[in-house]
């Protein structure tokens, strides 16, 4: 018989081509069968934000914060090359013309697949960010939940 095999992602980053590839790796190893854990902390839980405005209570640094950092995962720039935000359309561009997914594509992909995704809640506290702004259907959790998670994984990333 055997023994399950986990991957874990901690998703720190909020460049859209770091996402991608965090996303596209933690889909394929879904396909190999592994139980996958995608942990988004910091600005990786931009990703993880609705594209619409949703109206909370916030004080001013989290109004601040909120206004600043990109509302959900199709805004987000690229790590290099972004050019003004030029960068970020002539890469979804050179996907299109490729038939491969998008960033939304891959993280609707992740939910199919069971993939459990995270936001972590001291970063949320820290940021300011609210349930209400995030993806329905995710998990919230500390880092200890993470390393839980993390301690049985055969594959321990951090992006």
């Amino acid at each position: 018989m055997s023994e399950t095999k986990r991957t874990t992602i901690v998703l720190f980053s909020a460049d859209y081509d770091k996402v991608m590839a965090a996303y596209i790796i933690a889909n394929g190893a879904a396909a190999y069968d592994h139980e996958v854990t995608i942990f988004h902390t910091f600005w990786g839980l931009n990703a993880l934000r609705k594209e619409e405005l949703i109206p909370v209570k916030k004080g001013f640094l989290e109004k601040i914060f909120g206004k600043m950092m990109p509302r959900g995962a199709d805004k987000m720039s690229i790590s290099q090359m972004n050019f003004a935000g030029m960068g970020p359309k002539m890469m979804k561009h050179v996907i299109k013309k490729h038939n491969a997914m998008t960033l939304p594509q891959l993280i609707d992909m992740a939910e199919e697949q069971e993939i459990k995704l995270v936001a972590c809640t001291m970063t949320m506290d820290l940021l300011g960010l609210q349930q209400e702004e995030l993806m329905d259907g995710i998990e919230y959790a500390g880092v200890a939940a993470y390393l839980g998670d993390a301690q049985d994984g055969n594959v321990n990333l951090f992006i």
